[in-house]
């Protein structure tokens, strides 16, 4: 990777989030962009449409956070966001819109365990999230450019070579909504579907061995969405706004096996469902209202303990805090078990996350709390099953 210049005093800025006019402080991406960073320095310096270069920051993830760079189309343009991590670090990218919908997700893509997505964005403000794909810490270039600019990465060749418009010409019709079907991505590329009225969907191509990174293209081929490891190494693209009626072509790579089958499903998107894979992934909490399964463990008063028959599925527990404290929370695995843990306030915020704390496969976060409740969620990172050991520490200032 080429070395590049920063001054102390930028570099220092953004690191530790101190107060400056590069900071975000409204309510971004539904809220995702509170305390991101302008990619450009400033609100009026961060239009990728008309950056006379590419945008690019030095970023640090500490304790499983998430860095967020903030930039804005001002003209609908075909945008490209990428992370390369210095040394072993292996950066994940979310693309948000401003109500805090996923535009994309991706970890590979830009070779050599850097992630790198193209897509064509609409006028707006957007929030890049970057986090460590293992939940450590990580020192990391974003970068933001038109896909006229110099990329950051190399990408993978395959996938930068993609002829949409001869692919989607011979594609293999999946057929209406709620339909799906099964092939080799060496043998079937390209798949279509039509559309006889608006319909939000959801796309997933599914099998793992694969690795499958897939594209949504309209009737003009251009690209409309692009998905790489939503669910584990498999892509999924929800659309929620309603696509126009009409035929769309859905585009296949694969970063392993070409060979291996690959599931194609094209469904009506279902919010209540894709609030349920949130909660059950961990990457959001569930509500305090009864209606998902939350363990409440009470008063945290020094110290508590939980054995979890745990999954692949996140169970969700809730502290209460009662003063001021330091929290450190663990997630011990029992026998040959990688916990994965998350907190989160009880209005929603993550505040901390971990896979892996130091060189052990147990997860340990630090938060320091005020009075409140506070949700916890616990599962094991591969998709086994086993006991979870989870402990809650309570820490207060000496008097």
């Amino acid at each position: 990777m080429t070395l590049r210049q920063f001054s102390s005093s930028a570099i220092t800025l953004t690191l530790l989030g101190l107060a400056s006019p590069g900071f975000a402080q409204g309510n971004l991406c539904g809220g995702a962009g509170t305390g991101g960073v302008w990619i450009g320095g400033d609100a009026a310096s961060s239009d990728i449409s008309n950056a006379d270069s590419y945008l690019e920051q030095m970023a640090l993830v500490l304790g499983g956070n998430e860095y967020v760079a903030l930039f804005s189309v001002g003209t609908g343009t075909e945008v490209r966001v990428e992370a390369a991590g210095r040394g072993a670090g292996d950066p994940v990218i979310d693309l948000l819109d401003e109500s805090g919908g996923i535009v994309l997700s991706d970890d590979d893509s830009g070779g050599n365990g850097a992630a790198r997505a193209e897509t064509f964005l609409n006028p707006g403000t957007y929030c890049m999230n970057l986090r460590s794909y293992e939940g450590g810490p990580m020192t990391a270039f974003v970068r933001v450019s038109r896909t006229d600019q110099e990329p950051l990465t190399e990408g993978i060749g395959e996938i930068e070579n993609v002829d949409a418009s001869t692919g989607c010409a011979a594609a293999v019709p999946l057929g209406g909504i709620d339909t799906s079907a099964t092939a080799s991505i060496a043998d079937t590329p390209f798949w279509s579907f039509s559309l006889d009225a608006p319909t939000p969907v959801s796309i997933t191509a599914t099998n793992e061995a694969a690795d499958p990174v897939m594209t949504l293209y309209d009737s003009n081929n251009s690209s409309l969405a692009e998905n790489d490891d939503t669910d584990g190494l498999n892509p999924r693209l929800d659309m929620t706004e309603p696509l126009a009626a009409g035929t769309y072509c859905i585009g296949l790579q694969a970063l392993d096996d070409a060979t291996a089958p690959v599931t194609v499903t094209v469904t009506t998107f279902d919010p209540a469902a894709a609030l349920q894979r949130l909660y059950d992934s961990g990457e959001a909490s569930p509500p305090l209202d009864g209606s998902h399964p939350v363990t409440a463990l009470g008063l945290l008063d020094t110290r508590v303990r939980q054995d979890v028959q745990a999954s692949g599925t996140v169970s969700w527990f809730t502290i209460d805090v009662d003063d001021n404290s330091l929290l450190l929370i663990e997630a011990i695995g029992v026998g040959d078990g990688d916990p994965w843990l998350t907190v989160y306030d009880d209005l929603g915020r993550q505040i901390a996350q971990n896979d892996d704390y130091g060189d052990k496969r147990d997860s340990l976060v630090v938060v320091k709390a005020d009075p409140g409740t506070y949700v916890v969620g616990v599962k094991h990172y591969d998709e086994a099953t086993g006991l979870i050991r989870l402990v809650a520490e309570r820490y207060v200032r000496a008097k």
